[in-house]
């Protein structure tokens, strides 16, 4: 194991990610967790709690309408036909392959006079833990990384899930902001080989504001709650990421043996999504249908401007949105999130931009707000906007400009005044464009009911799950979670049960974070 880390984080640290939807085999039993020194376990701590988050991507952008089964009724998670096997590794990733060995790592860490690795490992579980609870609900916490001595973890409430979390993030920050004096063993280190803290580079504060930012995305996600204190968001926002330069993302890299799937899990290699095409939802917000007049700049970045869009359920044509001159190869793969070589984004400097503006709109400072989504808008176009030709495929992506950016932000598609800004809807359809492919955003479309004067383009499934489908309440129509994963139900199912996780309509009742 302690190779395999190794190996793994020397790859990591120039940025590849291994994982595809096999698990890797890393010839460790994930109930007896391997200890070893921190700065050879925390790189693997890193990489796989962030593939956690990338196996989820590969299901969520269904749900969210970013894309859509190219086969007409394929029966697929774009018509709302979840299965187990789907949640899968995100639930094995988060327990076994990240999370089971960092309370080892920590307690060698505390043990040495490590802080600063006590911190990230406290950072890594809050990321990974709340990511799981958005996703599936009621998860192991208090009972869990217990190894052979309780292989049927009960699931704790999502509510206390998200206090833990909380305590988490706040215990990590105060580790990380220790004096460099008190911390015996460097965060990062390349000598003799690279090992630690793969992702800032042993930038403590970096890993301070990160911690800032997940608070301030959970707090958010409480908007429905008597609780929620915008002001309380504001503060956090403050203090987290300053630039894009802070964001949380690992970058892929050319497959080296023996990690052989380190290139995008997005990507045609990969090809995870070669029977998917973007969704006419999408599309709309970039092609100037949404915004008539309007020329996004991200339209032949995000998705190729020969692409149509297709609503879910109905599918496209074998020659319609695919890549003009090739064998078939779907316009998936012409997206700049798709290049083999990209990254990965788990959360960035332009989604803290667009809680700022929620935040502050709710908490009636229009001047704020406004600022913020600008802001938001304008750091995302930059960050994608760099132009370049990748392969495979061959595609060329236009650079956005400092002009096109500000024409933008002076058109019809943001909001000129405070006092034109009288809705949510402006804010939330940018973070909506600018959170491409992010699981997260099913986490705003769902604490927004899938409101369709907030999410206009938004449209219900073709041939959508009965079960779903037959709901008379509307709400109730639209997956609110994820079905546990397969092996849950297979080692765990008194605990599968009592949580409901075998009724059929389970993904449709609300998380707690999603109710009032």
């Amino acid at each position: 194991m302690k190779h395999y880390l190794l190996g793994l984080g020397l790859l990591l640290g120039a940025g590849a990610l291994g994982g595809c939807e096999k698990y890797l085999d890393v010839n460790n039993n994930p109930n007896n967790p391997t200890t070893s020194t921190p700065n050879f376990i925390l790189p693997g701590i890193i990489s796989n709690g962030i593939q956690t988050q990338m196996f989820t991507a590969l299901r969520t952008p269904y749900i969210t309408q970013y894309v859509a089964s190219r086969t007409a009724n394929s029966i697929g998670i774009d018509q709302y036909y979840l299965t187990n096997a789907q949640s899968t590794n995100t639930f094995n990733y988060s327990y076994f392959q990240s999370g089971g060995n960092i309370p080892g790592m920590e307690a060698t860490a505390q043990a040495e006079g490590s802080p600063y690795y006590v911190g990230a490992g406290e950072i890594m579980q809050a990321l990974i833990l709340a990511h799981a609870t958005d996703m599936l609900g009621d998860v192991p916490f208090t009972e869990a990384y217990q190894g052979g001595a309780n292989f049927t973890p009960r699931y704790d409430a999502q509510q206390d899930v998200y206090a833990s979390v909380t305590k988490l993030l706040d215990d990590g920050i105060v580790q990380m902001s220790k004096d460099p004096g008190q911390n015996k063993r460097p965060l990062y280190s390349t000598t003799p080989s690279e090992s630690g803290d793969i992702l800032y580079k042993g930038d403590q504060t970096k890993w301070v504001r990160l911690a800032y930012a997940l608070k301030a995305r959970e707090a958010q996600h409480l908007t429905k709650k008597q609780s929620y204190d915008p002001n309380a968001v504001l503060a956090l926002c403050d203090k987290a990421f300053l630039t894009s330069a802070d964001d949380a993302q690992i970058q892929f890299v050319p497959a080296v043996s023996p990690v052989v799937n380190s290139t995008n899990i997005f990507g045609v290699t990969r090809a995870n999504f070669g029977t998917a095409t973007f969704s006419t939802n999408i599309v709309k917000y970039l092609n100037g249908t949404t915004f008539p007049g309007v020329a996004d700049p991200r339209f032949g970045v995000l998705v190729p401007t020969f692409s149509l869009g297709v609503d879910p359920g109905v599918g496209t044509g074998t020659t319609a949105n695919v890549i003009p001159g090739t064998a078939n190869i779907t316009d998936f793969y012409a997206s700049w999130y798709a290049r083999d070589l990209g990254y990965f984004e788990v959360i960035t400097y332009h989604e803290l931009k667009f809680i700022e503006a929620e935040a502050a709109y709710r908490a009636g400072n229009k001047t704020r707000a406004l600022a913020a989504l600008k802001a938001g808008i304008a750091a995302h176009m930059r960050k994608v906007g760099g132009g370049g030709t990748f392969a495979p495929p061959t595609v060329t992506f236009p650079i956005i400009s400092e002009t096109q950016i500000a024409a933008y932000l002076a058109s019809a598609a943001v909001p000129q005044t405070e006092a034109a800004l009288t809705s949510l809807r402006p804010i939330m359809e940018q973070k909506y464009i600018a959170m491409f492919l992010n699981p997260d955003s099913w986490s705003d479309l769902r604490r927004l009911d899938f409101d369709p004067a907030i999410y206009v383009n938004f449209a219900y499934p073709v041939g959508a799950n009965p079960i779903l489908a037959a709901k008379t309440d509307p709400k109730l129509r639209y997956p609110r979670r994820l079905l546990p994963g397969a092996t849950e139900v297979l080692y765990n199912p008194a605990e599968i049960a009592r949580i409901g996780g075998n009724d059929p309509d389970y993904v449709t009742r609300p998380m707690w974070f999603d109710m009032p």
